[in-house]
């Protein structure tokens, strides 16, 4: 049996080689216009939903709880701004991501595990076909893609979710709601929202592919495969989190600051 953290870092030098040759691939003609119009429509067929109706407990867990704690500092008027950049920068692309890597990377992953253990992607490669260019590099594009816009979505419900939610149980007040946003809130608080949602659906679709593509032992070791890739797509999802958050704290100052 292989020592474990051996098999951890031969398996991450091989996912950042596969995500390097997908990086590589992603600008090289010919571009599957068609494949990649296809999966756009099914990552956002299986997320819509989903993302919407996760999206508007976020906002009122969000609202609630913050509501409370700004009415114990005495700070009510500033629930609306608290709440509105909780869920347009933080929550709104986890949620987005978190929906993309369950249902779509699932269906991603045993897609590609199902073309490995019946062979068809060794049989591209004997036909001079690049997998990675014919089938991986368009999921990404779509993911990406799909990704962006649906932050978008669950950022309006979540939102939308919280002012319902502070106005109608809290009682707090509608225009200090709002007021307190346009107060705080700035534009790059909504371009890192959309940047994380880019990046999770990168990071999503990549995760997926590479356990999809490198499966074994049959339809058990794809529906492993897919377990696999969920998990590590979770983990890296708030491990990047993290990182971005820092990093933007340091590069944009902050209003009221």
């Amino acid at each position: 049996m292989a020592n474990p953290v051996t098999f951890t870092l031969r398996e991450t030098g091989h996912f950042f080689a596969f995500s390097l040759d997908a990086l590589r691939t992603m600008f090289r003609r010919p571009w599957q216009v068609r494949e990649f119009i296809q999966q756009a429509w099914f990552v956002s067929s299986v997320s819509i939903l989903p993302a919407a109706l996760v999206s508007i407990p976020f906002g009122a867990v969000i609202a609630l709880q913050l509501g409370s704690l700004t009415q114990q500092l005495g700070a009510q008027s500033y629930t609306g701004a608290a709440s509105v950049l909780a869920v347009v920068r933080e929550a709104g692309p986890i949620v987005t991501a978190l929906i993309i890597a369950g249902a779509a990377g699932s269906a991603i992953c045993a897609d590609l595990g199902a073309r490995r253990i019946r062979e068809e992607l060794d049989a591209m490669q004997v036909l001079g076909i690049d997998p990675i260019q014919r089938l991986v590099v368009p999921r990404i594009l779509a993911s990406m893609l799909v990704g962006l816009l649906l932050n978008g979505l669950v950022s309006v419900v979540g939102v939308a979710g919280g002012y319902v939610f502070n106005v109608m149980l809290q009682h707090g007040t509608p225009g200090a709601y709002v007021a307190s946003f346009q107060a705080l809130g700035q534009l790059p608080d909504l371009l890192i929202g959309e940047v994380k949602a880019l990046v999770f659906g990168a990071v999503a679709a990549l995760v997926a592919s590479y356990k999809g593509m490198t499966a074994k032992g049959g339809p058990k070791g794809v529906g492993d495969a897919v377990n696999q890739s969920v998990v590590i797509t979770f983990m890296l999802l708030f491990a990047l989190n993290f990182v971005i958050t820092a990093v933007y704290f340091q590069v944009v100052p902050q209003k009221g600051s």
